[in-house]
């Protein structure tokens, strides 16, 4: 196909779109409001992969150290555990500094139950917190943390606590939820894709005449496809243009409002953070539904 003959279909298609007025009207909306169900789940699945994100991201392990431990041993573990390949940081919390936290956050309760103690009597022993890389590894760890005491006759970890049982469950549910998340985008998006290419037969159906007299006066199934190709194009794109501003617009005002009310306690992903995405998608998403559904509603009519 030669440049001419390109810009002959082109200007053929885009002709369509406005020629047939309602119908290209009903196409566009039936995309629009298809795509813009998918937009809003899709947003969904990122802030809740967000969410179970920064819940993994807070599972720490905590190596209480025995009462004895001199400070020589104490960095001594405290390489060690850093030498983990999944140990992203250790940060080492002495018995006076965990006093010190306990104590606010037991509040003024906790001043007067724990006023009785101080450096020389300190009951809580020294404490190093390990964060690791990936939040699942958490349990291989403080195995690892644990067997360390193998090495080292005096046994100097006394506990280590990363919420077993609990943290289990916390994945389970953080995977769930990303499954979830996902089935639904998936089932949402082919059920857009039927809806839209249903829409669009309909446009092409009502020029079923159109393309038996095209076919009958000799002209090729390639020839009479690209204006439609195009067409279906241009549909899915204002499609997907129009429903990409009323998402951001949408979703600014959502993330703003949820940004000055700080006693909800949720952060949502920033418009800049997703917009890139999310216009790669819904502009992929549009127009090539647009032409799917223009390549299989024509199809029929090219046996005449």
């Amino acid at each position: 196909m030669n440049f001419n003959t390109f810009l002959r279909h082109l200007r053929e298609g885009c002709k369509n779109v406005f020629r047939n007025g309602w119908m290209s009207i009903a196409s566009i909306t039936s995309i629009v409001v298809s795509l813009f169900v998918l937009g809003v789940f899709i947003l969904l699945v990122l802030n809740v992969n967000q969410l179970a994100d920064d819940v993994d991201s807070k599972v720490q392990i905590s190596a209480y150290l025995n009462l004895d431990v001199d400070q020589k041993m104490r960095e001594t573990i405290n390489t060690e555990i850093g030498l983990i390949p999944e140990v992203s940081k250790v940060t080492f919390v002495s018995k006076e500094q965990g006093l010190k936290e306990f104590t606010e956050r037991l509040g003024e309760d906790g001043k007067e139950l724990l006023s009785g103690f101080d450096k020389d009597n300190n009951p809580l022993p020294d404490t190093l917190v390990v964060e690791v890389i990936e939040a699942t590894t958490v349990v291989q760890v403080a195995e690892k943390i644990t067997a360390l005491n193998e090495s080292h006759p005096e046994s100097p970890i006394m506990k280590v606590k990363y919420g077993e049982g609990a943290v289990e469950k916390l994945f389970k549910i953080t995977r769930a939820v990303r499954n979830i998340g996902f089935i639904f985008v998936g089932v949402l998006g082919v059920m857009s894709m039927f809806l839209i290419s249903n829409t669009i037969r309909v446009t092409i159906l009502a020029r079923r005449r159109e393309i038996s007299i095209m076919k009958l006066v000799g002209a090729t199934n390639y020839f009479i496809r690209w204006p439609f190709f195009i067409e279906g194009a241009l549909i899915g794109g204002i499609g997907s243009l129009a429903t990409l501003g009323l998402l951001f617009i949408g979703y600014g005002q959502l993330v703003q409002a949820v940004s000055w009310d700080v006693s909800l306690g949720i952060t949502l992903i920033p418009l800049s953070d997703t917009w890139l995405l999310l216009s790669i998608l819904m502009l992929s998403i549009g127009i090539l539904i647009g032409i799917w559904g223009s390549t299989v509603s024509i199809r029929k009519f090219l046996k005449v």
